[in-house]
């Protein structure tokens, strides 16, 4: 069985492959709107990963409509949470997908989908919504990453990563400059994944 993963070259995606990896053929799949090379960040991590890749962009009128939606809030939740959705049933309508997976983690609040919106998109499109780290806490996920990755983490600005922020930055900072940025998203850590640890690696090969 096949399973795509949602990637943005973080350490939560990454780790979601890789508990998955004993059980499914995982490929991993990264939204781009093409206003940033967000593909060819994820596409080296993945390569690094040892996991298939592809970038999949969905219609501009989803990133559009997060826009609108984020400077009405003046916060990003409801943006980020919009497009994660939107991104998932782009995927669902895929005939050859039966599973997809995420990174989030049990204390996530962004982005998130409600229950009510898993069992939604499970019953229109016949797909499967998996979320190996759903029981893990903020803490736990640090321990399985010292244990499997090697990672750089910094402030989001300066960490160039495949999620769905980056390119909402980037929009906003096109059309109403880097200040509105500051106003919107609350500075917080980052990670990108660089690579697999030897010893991970080496076990994938045996």
């Amino acid at each position: 069985m096949q399973v795509s993963v949602l990637f943005s070259g973080g350490k939560d995606s990454s780790l979601s492959a890789i508990l998955l990896e004993p059980f499914f053929e995982v490929e991993l799949v990264t939204c781009g709107f093409s206003l940033l090379p967000v593909g060819e960040v994820a596409s080296q991590t993945a390569e690094r990963l040892g996991f298939p890749h592809r970038v999949i962009k969905p219609d501009t009128s989803i990133l559009e409509k997060a826009y609108d939606m984020i400077m009405q809030d003046g916060f990003p939740k409801n943006a980020i949470n919009y497009i994660h959705k939107s991104f998932i049933e782009h995927l669902a309508t895929d005939d050859n997908i039966n599973f997809i997976a995420d990174g989030v983690r049990r204390d996530d609040r962004v982005p998130v989908l409600e229950h009510s919106e898993i069992r939604s998109i499970e019953d229109r499109f016949g797909v499967h919504y998996v979320c190996p780290l759903k029981g893990f806490g903020r803490a736990a996920v640090n321990e399985l990453v010292k244990e499997h990755l090697i990672i750089e983490e910094g402030l989001s600005e300066n960490v160039l990563k495949a999620d769905y922020e980056t390119e909402l930055r980037e929009i906003i900072s096109q059309r109403n400059g880097s200040g509105k940025i500051k106003e919107i998203f609350p500075t917080h850590v980052q990670s990108h994944v660089i690579e697999r640890r030897k010893a991970d690696r080496t076990e994938q090969h045996d």
